[in-house]
């Protein structure tokens, strides 16, 4: 009889029947939860969540919530609660529902808000029961890309010639999106790459409706972030968070598969494309990878975070040296000058997309926290004050000058140079949490010649700025802005603006991507 089997020996069965599939819910239990009510008591998740938080870690990640949540938030009742969660949202996606119109707003929160956080922690279980049995590709291409999309983008554009609704679903969606694509899919199918990209591109080039970031790119400090954070119920927590803003996934997505087919399909006459950009989709799958990703959404539902002038997690001092390639993106200036003007979005979508290849080098300098002694000489204690968001948040007047062992930053009226020392001296000190600013120097070149850069590293999100100079003068001064999505192995991605525009004003903007070179 199976009521005088030992307990342990009973939840040894029981864990091995909810684990033989790995993909999807443990369903293998339910025949033994329905064999009487003994078996369901002792096996049931009110009675044993220990064993139901071993299936959890059995089927899905558990080391970056881990690390980012602390293990004390991972109870065996918090790992029950979320494998049922789970469970739920998996099943909801793999039936499609809510996926077009009509759909519900709380449950469409509650997919996307579930399957964007198991992205972001997956080092690959969550991916695989995201793609391989929830199959969330093929709901994320009926809710971006259907006419009768829940997300309403297809209709909007197609039907009404209007802008998409910027909000958090759309977000979310793009940044799920571009964390589980795999561009053969739409390679093989021309219409469906066609119409993919084609929706892509009205929200990766137009910048006047689709933000790069939150808060806005011209506060280097934010007085506050103005976009409502969201609570989202975690295993057991329910956690402020600030979904990510949606220009960063839709340009990757838009340039990998354009730049991946190897033609340039918005010219009538077909023409070879540049070297495709190097996006390792193999690399950049695993949790670490995205663990600035994660800060940067606690950051900006955090006030205390947000407002401080200091490093919060979502950069890594150091991540930025060294040698990034990629491409820029420009569209004829009339055609983007009617956009500002109120064209609606069929306007962008005929425009024709030019793009060049760009080499940067950037060396990262940093200003350490100074130390508590007060007799250690020191020429500054704070670092530079924010400045000019056109030359990349630096001060009007400010020169630098880069030596071997530091860079000297010279300030009108001040007598004595504000300091920041390289990476590699900071390495040796072993003071990476200690750097409270970043300073950018670089140069590169392009099909437009060769170029000197300046910037920063804005401290709450890890905002990039990049103001570029081409030498020979005949081609202006313009502004870099970006995100480093993913961290080692990740890729710059943002857009470029002219610098004559009044910062709170749009102004002329195209799309840029790099990643590093191998």
């Amino acid at each position: 009889s199976l009521a005088m089997v030992p307990q342990e020996v009973l939840e040894h069965i029981a864990f091995f029947a909810a684990t033989e599939g790995f993909l999807g819910p443990p369903s293998g239990l339910v025949p033994l939860l329905s064999l009487n009510r003994a078996t369901h008591a002792a096996l049931s998740c009110r009675h044993n969540p220990h064993l139901y938080a071993q299936i959890f870690a059995a089927k899905f990640d558990v080391d970056a919530a881990a690390r980012r949540l602390g293990s004390g938030k991972l109870s065996a009742a918090a790992l029950t609660e979320e494998l049922q969660r789970r469970s739920n949202v998996l099943k909801r996606i793999r039936g499609r529902q809510d996926a077009k119109a009509p759909a519900s707003d709380k449950h469409l929160r509650w997919i996307l808000w579930t399957a964007f956080l198991m992205a972001l922690e997956s080092d690959g279980k969550n991916e695989r029961q995201l793609l391989e049995y929830a199959q969330v590709n093929e709901w994320l291409k009926e809710y971006l890309f259907d006419p009768k999309g829940a997300s309403a983008v297809v209709s909007s554009i197609s039907v009404s010639d209007v802008w998409p609704r910027n909000s958090d679903e759309l977000s979310l969606a793009l940044w799920l999106f571009w964390y589980m694509l795999q561009p053969d899919d739409y390679l093989k199918n021309d219409s469906l790459f066609r119409h993919t990209s084609g929706i892509l591109k009205v929200i990766a080039l137009g910048a006047h409706k689709y933000p790069c970031c939150y808060p806005e790119w011209i506060e280097f400090v934010p007085r506050s972030c103005r976009h409502a954070p969201t609570v989202v119920k975690h295993f057991s927590s329910e956690i402020s968070l600030v979904a990510p803003a949606p220009a960063a996934p839709a340009i990757l997505a838009y340039l990998t598969l354009v730049n991946k087919l190897g033609v340039s399909w918005v010219d009538p006459a077909p023409k070879p494309l540049l070297t495709p950009m190097n996006v390792d989709r193999r690399i950049v799958r695993k949790s670490a990878e995205r663990d600035c990703d994660w800060a940067r959404l606690c950051t900006l539902a955090d006030p205390k975070l947000l407002l401080k002038p200091r490093l919060a997690g979502a950069f890594t001092p150091g991540g930025l040296e060294g040698v990034w390639e990629g491409i820029f993106t420009y569209t004829e200036f009339t055609s983007y000058a009617a956009l500002l003007s109120g064209a609606p979005p069929s306007v962008l979508q005929k425009s024709l997309v030019a793009q060049h290849r760009q080499t940067i080098k950037i060396r990262e300098w940093h200003f350490i926290e100074p130390t508590v002694d007060p007799y250690a000489p020191r020429e500054h204690t704070r670092p530079l004050a924010p400045g000019n968001p056109t030359r990349g948040y630096i001060p009007d007047g400010v020169e630098a000058y880069e030596h071997s062992d530091r860079l000297e930053l010279l300030i009108p009226g001040s007598p004595k140079p504000c300091v920041y020392l390289p990476w590699s001296t900071v390495k040796k000190m072993n003071a990476a949490d200690r750097v409270v600013d970043v300073f950018l120097t670089g140069e590169g070149h392009s099909a437009w010649g060769q170029f000197n850069l300046l910037g920063r590293v804005r401290p709450s999100d890890g905002y990039i700025s990049l103001s570029k100079e081409y030498t020979d003068g005949d081609r202006g001064k313009w502004l870099y802005r970006a995100y480093m999505v993913g961290n080692a192995n990740g890729n710059l991605t943002g857009r470029w603006r002219d610098t004559l525009s009044p910062p709170h004003m749009p102004g002329y903007e195209g799309t840029w991507v790099a990643s590093r070179r191998r």
